[in-house]
């Protein structure tokens, strides 16, 4: 695909303890702030590279919970778990993250911070993940953010494709 479809990932980075990644999505803000916010939307993409999106629930409030299930490439089910602390719509997400594997082992509660830059037809998301029990756990997950952000923007240019 050519012209103002395509995403672009701009950084992706690790730092001690956080992870940063950057991405220009080829929609317009609300639109790409409706991804992240409507459960029927957010269940088609949110999941990493090679998983499966299974479930969605999305209680968009501050102390309102997310919740999301999916299937890893092996076959188990890994579910993601959080609480909103703050919406400030179309600009900002901030949620707290946790990881329930298929063992029952919850990860410790992290923190995402999610910014949504208007560039008119575009968006650029800003995702800033923190307080890492680890540098594993922090590589972990910047490599689910990546994929996960690949097909975020992947879910709008499918919608531009189809227009």
């Amino acid at each position: 695909m050519n012209g103002p479809a395509r995403a672009t990932n701009m950084i992706a980075k690790s730092v001690a303890g956080e992870v940063v990644v950057r991405r220009d999505i080829a929609a317009p803000r609300a639109r790409v702030f409706a991804a992240w916010t409507d459960e029927r939307l957010a269940a088609r993409w949110w999941a990493p590279r090679d998983f499966t999106p299974l479930s969605c629930t999305i209680d968009l409030r501050p102390g309102g919970v997310w919740h999301r299930r999916m299937r890893a490439p092996d076959g188990t089910v890994v579910v993601k778990h959080g609480v909103y602390r703050e919406i400030a719509a179309p600009e900002r997400l901030v949620f707290t993250y946790m990881t329930e594997d298929a063992d029952g082992a919850i990860d410790r509660e992290t923190l995402v911070t999610v910014i949504f830059d208007d560039l008119g037809e575009r968006t650029r998301l800003t995702l800033r993940h923190t307080a890492f029990a680890s540098d594993e756990a922090r590589l972990d997950h910047q490599a689910g953010w990546t994929g996960c952000l690949d097909r975020c923007a992947a879910f709008f240019e499918a919608a531009c494709d189809a227009a």
